[in-house]
């Protein structure tokens, strides 16, 4: 059995009945079976080329793009009111020390 997350909320026996009952009484949608996914097929193969196209490229890559220069981590100690100083300024702070560094 997978471990929970904390404050997951697991339903009664009486409340998985209900709760299954008002899926089985949903006829618009049913659950999914083992012979429903055995028939089931790749959205490659189900849509046309160019509908799955379009779809596949309506689809963004997560997180931030990548930068034409990317940046290397890593690790630097600091005197504490220096990094408050730059910290204070606001959003960008660690591009402003990165300038700084260059200067």
């Amino acid at each position: 059995m997978p471990k929970l997350k904390a404050r997951t909320i697991i339903p009664s026996p009486d409340e998985a009945k209900a709760i299954n009952t008002g899926i089985a009484a949903d006829r618009d949608n049913p659950e999914l079976t083992k012979e429903w996914f055995a028939k089931a097929k790749p959205a490659g193969e189900a849509f046309a080329p160019e509908t799955y196209a379009a779809l596949t490229a309506m689809k963004r890559p997560r997180g931030r793009p990548k930068a034409d220069e990317t940046k290397v981590f890593t690790a630097i100690r600091l005197d504490a009111d220096l990094l408050e100083a730059f910290k204070a300024t606001g959003k960008g702070w660690q591009t402003r020390v990165n300038t700084a560094l260059r200067r």
